[in-house]
């Protein structure tokens, strides 16, 4: 039960540094190249899961968006709280 538990938190963690590079990438303004190509492929990747927050958490002031935050926070919750249920 533990390696399946290693997993998924190894899973947990990958996904967590993807959304974090994607939220940075962010701020980069692209248009074309490998970066933009990069910042497409992460979007697919990341964007499914974001949206499930955004819809609940407008951006603040029109213009700062915290659900990446709370997303990182959630994910990492889940990975705690399944630690908890199985091995405590």
């Amino acid at each position: 039960m533990f390696q399946v538990f290693s997993i998924i938190a190894a899973c947990a963690d990958v996904y967590s540094t993807i959304l974090f590079v994607y939220v940075l990438m962010s701020w980069i303004p692209m248009r074309e190249g490998i970066l933009a190509d990069v910042n497409a492929f992460l979007a697919k990747i990341c964007e499914p899961y974001l949206q499930l927050f955004r819809r609940f958490i407008p951006p603040l002031g029109g213009m700062i968006d915290v659900s990446p935050i709370v997303a990182l926070v959630v994910l990492q919750l889940g990975v705690r709280l399944l630690y908890r249920i199985f091995f405590i």
